[in-house]
């Protein structure tokens, strides 16, 4: 079935956030050694970076590298930023031709030197695209950004610069390294695990959950589209009741 047909184009939603799961078990199921895995997910990035923009959506947040990820063993992680430095310098040229805007949230001083050059290289070179902007969660983890907004507002208070009853919801999403977009509406998780990690916990509260199967370098474009189409045809209710959104 082809989704993409059956989508309703005035309910794209505007915010997808994606935890692409399942590299090392795509290689290990082939029997090749996992950096393969992730080389085959950045093909999968590319497929559906563009297919979001061709369609409409605003934002798309990619969890592309935890704090927990630098448990992992060395030659993985090492591996990882090689492919993260590789992949920037190429994929910029792509970027600029779809007038896609890159952008990252997550501590960037703990990368290497050379992924974190090369980051802001490809941000900067593609900071006047407006079409979609594509964000990379590197370093990253959700308690870490609500601790670090915390302690934003906590300076700020100290400093006289805010009231404590100036601290709401609004205040503290500001504060957030998200600021400047609107929460997600979609969140797709691949590889049939149906949990967090730790990923965009603030933003995430009224967001749609999907989860499938797939591992994330077989995601296609209509599995996206699939994806999205479930979305439009459930209620979201912010809490009221259905009769409530029909008045």
């Amino acid at each position: 079935m082809n989704y993409e047909d059956l989508l309703n184009k005035e309910k794209i939603p505007q915010h997808i956030a994606i935890i692409m799961d399942g590299n090392g078990r795509w290689a290990k199921k082939k029997g090749q050694p996992r950096v393969l895995g992730h080389r085959a997910g950045v093909k999968t990035v590319r497929r559906i970076t563009e297919a979001c923009a061709k369609i409409g959506v605003k934002y798309l947040t990619l969890y592309a590298f935890s704090t927990e990820n630098w448990n992992r063993p060395a030659f993985e992680v090492n591996a990882l930023m090689r492919l993260l430095v590789e992949t920037l310098n190429k994929e910029v040229k792509i970027l600029n031709k779809n007038n896609i805007q890159l952008q990252t949230i997550g501590d960037l001083t703990g990368l290497p030197k050379r992924s974190k050059a090369a980051m802001e290289k490809a941000i900067e070179a593609t900071t006047s695209n407006n079409r979609m902007r594509l964000t990379l969660a590197l370093n990253y983890s959700g308690r870490w950004e609500i601790v670090e907004a915390a302690k934003t507002l906590a300076q700020k208070a100290i400093a006289g610069e805010i009231n404590m009853a100036d601290i709401n919801e609004e205040a503290f999403s500001a504060a957030l390294t998200t600021y400047d977009m609107p929460d997600p509406d979609l969140l797709i998780r691949t590889s049939g695990e149906t949990r967090l990690s730790n990923y965009l916990l603030w933003q995430l509260a009224y967001s749609e959950f999907y989860f499938t199967p797939l591992l994330w370098p077989d995601f296609m474009e209509n599995d996206l589209y699939e994806a999205i189409y479930t979305f439009q045809n459930r209620e979201r209710r912010y809490g009221k009741t259905s009769e409530q959104l029909d008045e």
